[in-house]
């Protein structure tokens, strides 16, 4: 087996969240008038920052920090539902000796609650967050880094995304994407990526890593 390292977005393939924040993003596109057909599936996959700069720069200091408010509060009582057999796959991948990075535009503070209820942090050799970076997907920067945390090259790199702001990230960053079709359908995002999968169950290291 050739060496790989596996990286892996949070929301929509490691945790099943994004119908939970599609119900969240509409009432706030809902509640401050933005007039944008399906605001909720525009920005997935994007930082709070970059949402807050693109469509809510024209607000009050204080609106903007409503949001963050709103969003923060989510954060902490949204259900953490894991995807079906995407622990039992990074634990092969980690038999295998694979290295593993988690790459997400969530925050550390959301992470922290995921970590402590979840408790999978000790799986992966690096964390990029929405801390770390000041471009967010999907510019490849979050991928670039956990490629050089890895000490891999970006070609070397396989991503396990389900936006297409994720998506696009890790098309950009050189890297063989695989689709998750937990948000978007397959036929949507299978133009964009090497593979969809629904899930992680019927999914072994050696389909996807030969």
């Amino acid at each position: 087996m050739k060496k790989f390292a596996a990286l892996f977005d949070l929301d929509g393939v490691i945790i099943n969240t994004e119908p939970q924040y599609d119900v969240f993003w509409k009432k706030i596109g809902d509640d401050y008038n933005l007039g944008i057909d399906h605001f909720e599936r525009i920005v997935k996959g994007t930082t709070l920052p970059n949402i807050l700069n693109r469509y809510f720069s024209g607000l009050s200091k204080e609106k903007q920090q409503d949001i963050v408010q709103a969003n923060r509060e989510f954060d902490l009582q949204m259900s953490l539902e894991l995807i079906p057999g995407v622990l039992e796959f990074i634990y092969e991948i980690k038999e295998k000796c694979i290295k593993t990075g988690l790459v997400t535009s969530s925050d550390n503070i959301k992470l922290k609650r995921v970590f402590e209820e979840l408790k999978f942090d000790h799986l992966f050799d690096t964390v990029v967050s929405a801390d770390r970076i000041t471009e967010g997907k999907p510019n490849p920067m979050c991928y670039l880094l956990a490629a050089k945390d890895l000490n891999i090259s970006p070609e070397q790199c396989i991503v396990f995304e389900d936006s297409f702001q994720g998506i696009d990230a890790g098309n950009f960053a050189g890297m063989k994407v695989i689709g998750l079709s937990t948000t978007n359908p397959e036929e949507a995002i299978k133009d964009k990526v090497y593979r969809v999968i629904p899930d992680f169950q019927k999914i072994s290291v050696n389909d996807l890593f030969l």
